[in-house]
This record gives structure tokens, sequence and C-alpha cells, in this order.
């Protein structure tokens, strides 16, 4: 069965593509090996140590408060309940990444929030 010009392009297309697939591979990893050097010798020439824990130290605390009211979990269904939890989790955190941390509160916690928080999270309770 004779073949139509489209086949044949996809064909010889489809065997170069084969053929260069070591070809690629190597170059991505002489890429990632390039990134890893590259990574290496920044952190080799910064003596301050983890970045992150350099950028802590130069952050300054805001005088904001923020503060979470969770009386009403008694009227939130247990689905309601794992979203607030998630979204406090991710507030909390992005607090703490800030260069301006407001002070964070939660108040009235007991109730669903506070056992859904002992099942899922128990290093909440180390949170400053």
């Amino acid at each position: 069965e004779p073949m139509s010009k489209r086949q044949r392009k996809k064909l010889l297309k489809q065997k170069q593509w084969e053929e260069q697939k070591d070809l690629r591979r190597q170059k991505r990893k002489e890429k990632r090996q390039k990134r890893k050097l590259e990574l290496q010798s920044k952190l080799d020439s910064s003596n301050k140590g983890n970045d992150r824990k350099r950028m802590r130290r130069e952050v300054v605390s805001s005088t904001l408060r923020l503060v979470v009211d969770c009386s009403f979990d008694e009227l939130m269904v247990l689905k309601d309940v794992k979203k607030l939890h998630k979204q406090i989790q991710r507030c909390y955190a992005e607090n703490r990444k800030a260069f301006h941390p407001v002070q964070f509160y939660l108040t009235s916690h007991g109730g669903q929030l506070k056992s859904n928080m002992n099942e899922n999270d128990k290093g909440w309770v180390n949170w400053k």
C-alpha cells in the first residue's frame, strides 16, 4: 500500500526523534549537573549558611495583630472545619515566611477544630 507524503514525513520525524533520544537525555543530564554545580558554588560562596535562616534574622516584626475567632466551629460541618484548619495552617506558614510578620492569634480554639488539629497536625502545639 503506497504511503502518502504526509505519512512519510511523519515516519521520518518519528525516526529522527527516536535516534536523537539519547542525545536529548544526555543534554538534560548535563543541564542538571550544571545547575547542581552552580547551586553548590553559590552555597560555598555564602558562608552565612542557610538562606532562609539568614532572611529570618533580617525580619522586622510588625505591630499589627491578626485574630482568628474559632468560636463558631460548632455551627460548621466537619468538611468546613477541615477547610478552616487548612486555611489556618496556610496563614501561619505564610506569616512565618513574611519579612514583616503580624502577631497571629487563635481564640476560642476548641471543639471540632481542636480535635481535627490534634488528629491531623500534632505540631500545632509548638506554634509560636
